[in-house]
């Protein structure tokens, strides 16, 4: 899947590009008509400990799927990211099995 990788106001590392990559990749296993995506890392408030933010946005036939987690951690937020997509694309992929089934 296409992942375009936005980092605010940093440049991000090349590893953690790659870590989210292979992470967003295994949403394919889910749902294997995702069109691309879109990653935005932001770092809030400087001095607070959970500052990191991931928001990862999906485009799937029929609609978007949106997620964003705020973590300590860039790893830690995608990986919350990745599992909130999971169920909605699951949740999708039901919404779509009944709509034919009519």
């Amino acid at each position: 899947m296409k992942l375009q990788v936005h980092s605010i106001h940093f440049d991000a590392d090349i590893k953690l590009i790659e870590f989210i990559q292979k992470k967003a990749d295994k949403l394919h296993t889910f749902f294997d008509r995702i069109v691309d995506g879109e990653v935005f890392l932001k770092v809030e408030k400087k001095e607070a400990k959970n500052n990191k933010v991931v928001e990862i946005k999906l485009n799937v036939p029929g609609t978007t799927l949106f997620a964003s987690e705020v973590a300590d951690s860039f790893e830690a937020a995608a990986d919350s990211c990745v599992e909130a997509l999971k169920v909605q694309i699951k949740k999708h992929k039901e919404k779509l099995a009944t709509s034919h089934t009519i």
